[in-house]
């Protein structure tokens, strides 16, 4: 039944249609008295106010981002024609060293070519400065075009010119585009592929203009991953975009988390908690535990065994869990936690009346 229904003759609620029940307007008692099977039903339970430190929080939010620094574009350092492929899609993850493709390179083969030639001079002049600065500087184009220290010895021992040169990969990552197929030709410095590795993801976050003077670089928040909120993250605000973002009125602030195992993927939600301030020394309830209207707020307290009343408290900072109270309650008051809305509920049902009526000026 919806206690708001109040009427001076026996009826039923025109809300959910449960019969009326009668309350007795002459018991002017402020509290409720509920018997053991009855607290268990309404799952009441109370704790002993105290003291401690409590901080207030901002939340701002956000979404995890791609870290640019951790992707790697594949480009091929010579220009030929892709002969092998290994890898043909996207979303694949490649390990450092894995052979990512090959290409066919005439002019590579021209510069092996060279280069042999120029091994064979400095051997038979081995006291010609000359011959010695052409093979080092034949050696050193075939270096700019990644061949390394093993595949110039293996083409020196065995004296024979390959056009062909498989090149892996410098790092491990997962493949997000592929810019290239078997058969193309590709100019030298030409995309290949992108890698993008996700052991660290940005953190990015919307910030009004208003609340930029209480973000700063270097600050330490708290970031919350959606699905994961019993495990929030330590981050280092690093970044904090100057101007506005084009056809809105945000800032962008920025961080970087890690992300063991790749749980995380971008485009996730992540919020982060901003601290404003902090106290030391508060009485603090767990916000579920006090009821606000327009009379202002209240709680119920446990005066003895299952006997319950309303008292009028004034809050004052607040994070995502408990609520300062700042007038009302003294340490060591029992309060309820749980249960409170249900005691409210229940006083109004049985007496007819706003638990807080004539509490307003307390």
């Amino acid at each position: 039944m919806h206690p708001q229904i109040v009427q001076d003759k026996p009826g039923t609620c025109p809300i959910c249609g449960m019969d009326l029940v009668p309350f007795d307007k002459s018991n002017k008692d402020a509290s409720l008295t509920l018997g053991e099977s009855q607290i268990k039903l309404a799952n009441i339970t109370t704790m002993a106010v105290g003291t401690g430190a409590l901080a207030n929080f901002r939340q701002l939010n956000g979404r995890l981002a791609t870290d640019p620094e951790k992707t790697t574009i594949i480009s091929s350092r010579v220009p030929g024609r892709i002969e092998v492929l290994y890898i043909k899609e996207t979303g694949v993850r490649v390990n450092k060293g894995q052979p990512l493709y090959k290409i066919y390179s005439e002019q590579l083969a021209t510069l092996q070519q060279e280069y042999l030639l120029a091994v064979a001079q400095a051997k038979q002049f081995p006291e010609d400065a000359q011959f010695q600065q052409i093979e080092k500087a034949a050696r050193q184009k075939l270096a700019l075009y990644d061949q390394s220290d093993g595949q110039i010895s293996q083409l020196v021992q065995s004296g024979k010119v390959s056009a062909f040169v498989t090149y892996p990969a410098p790092y491990g990552g997962i493949v997000s585009e592929l810019t290239a197929t078997e058969g193309q030709y590709v100019s030298e410095g030409g995309s290949v592929m992108r890698l993008e590795a996700f052991d660290q993801l940005w953190v990015e976050a919307d910030v009004y203009p208003v609340e930029a003077s209480f973000v700063r670089v270097g600050q330490s928040v708290k970031v919350v991953v959606a699905g994961w909120e019993n495990e929030p993250q330590n981050m280092t605000i690093q970044f904090i975009n100057p101007s506005l973002q084009s056809g809105s009125q945000l800032l962008q602030v920025r961080g970087s988390i890690p992300n063991p195992g790749n749980r995380w993927q971008p485009g996730m939600q992540a919020n982060i908690q901003l601290p404003l301030k902090s106290k030391g020394d508060v009485l603090s309830l767990p916000i579920d535990a006090v009821i606000r209207d327009g009379k202002g707020a209240h709680v119920w307290i446990e005066k003895e065994k299952g006997k319950f009343a309303p008292r009028m408290v004034k809050t004052g900072m607040e994070d995502f869990n408990l609520v300062e109270i700042t007038e009302g309650l003294k340490a060591g008051d029992v309060v309820v936690i749980t249960g409170a809305y249900l005691l409210y509920s229940e006083y109004i049902l049985k007496k007819g009346a706003d638990p807080m009526a004539g509490m307003a000026g307390m």
